[in-house]
């Protein structure tokens, strides 16, 4: 076995994970920065020189550091050991470790998740405590309105061009991921909402060059970004005296769960959520499910 240093480890495996791996962009910095830290661990923190010199006792510590220093989530660290086993797995392949020390780790087991959901009553409050007497306000309403009204995902709210907004017959056209696109229903209040601000604010609005497609614009006339859509959710929330930790994500997450509590045909929630599986959108049969155990604790003679 040739012993490499954790240097020149790092950059063949980064070599290897470009031209080899089908990652997108963003994964592939996720792995190398998940690997980064991993070598700074052992070969800063517990002065091993080489990668050959780790062991499933240095891997167990990593995790815990992981864990209790670094605070990570149970997601977190599992796409941790993912990257590290792949960074193992091709040492092993190039022949300069026998076996890998991950080997034999296993991912956390993950606690149920269950998302942040708002009561109506909250939702309710959130769109009450906008004012409307600002331009930015209207917009406000109208962002809030079509994020509850149609649970879509901050990304497609950005993008959404005024000619994608059908009026009359009450449907949005969405771009979701993998540039696919689906109808999605919008309500009478949102639509209302969004009228309002067409009229009233974003036509009064000159877009920057390029922005000129854009429905929601900030008030240099470019597109909103991602960040505006969390700090206003994060700011009327705290208006509204919402203590849960919210973000635009919320309001998706509320309005699958409402639909489901209301009766929703599964199925038809996942075409309007734009899920690929139906198991992704079966978080919300389970939150549904809480909320009848949480009746019967409440109101059932032998609870």
């Amino acid at each position: 076995m040739k012993e490499v240093s954790w240097e020149y480890a790092l950059k063949e495996f980064e070599l290897y994970i470009r031209m080899e791996k089908a990652l997108s962009a963003h994964s592939l910095e996720a792995y190398l920065h998940d690997v980064a830290r991993h070598q700074v661990f052992c070969n800063i923190v517990r002065r091993l020189a080489f990668p050959a010199l780790v062991n499933p006792e240095v891997i167990t510590l990593y995790l815990l550091f992981l864990s209790e220093d670094c605070f990570l989530s149970e997601r977190s660290i599992a796409r941790n050991l993912s990257a590290i086993k792949s960074f193992y797995a091709f040492l092993v392949q190039e022949q300069w470790l026998e076996i890998s020390p991950v080997s034999d780790t296993t991912s956390p087991k993950f606690m149920a998740y269950l998302p942040v959901v708002l009561e109506i009553e909250e939702i309710e409050a959130i769109f009450e405590a906008i004012s409307l007497k600002k331009p930015s306000g209207v917009r406000n309403r109208a962002i809030l309105e079509v994020l509850y009204s149609s649970g879509l995902r901050v990304s497609e709210l950005i993008n959404l061009t005024y000619g994608q907004v059908y009026f009359q017959e009450g449907f949005l056209k969405v771009t979701g991921k993998g540039s696919k696109e689906r109808l999605v229903p919008i309500g009478e209040p949102a639509l209302d909402s969004l009228r309002t601000y067409w009229e009233v604010v974003r036509l009064q609005q000159q877009p920057k060059p390029g922005h000129e497609g854009y429905l929601f614009l900030n008030p240099s006339g470019k597109r909103i970004s991602r960040i505006s859509i969390f700090k206003i959710v994060k700011k009327i929330g705290m208006i509204a005296g919402i203590d849960k930790p919210i973000s635009p994500h919320t309001f998706r997450h509320s309005f699958a769960t409402h639909l489901v509590e209301g009766g929703a045909d599964l199925r038809a929630v996942q075409e309007m959520l734009g899920h690929e599986s139906i198991i992704t959108t079966e978080v919300y049969t389970h939150l549904d499910s809480r909320y009848l155990r949480e009746i019967i604790n409440i109101y059932h003679p032998r609870r």
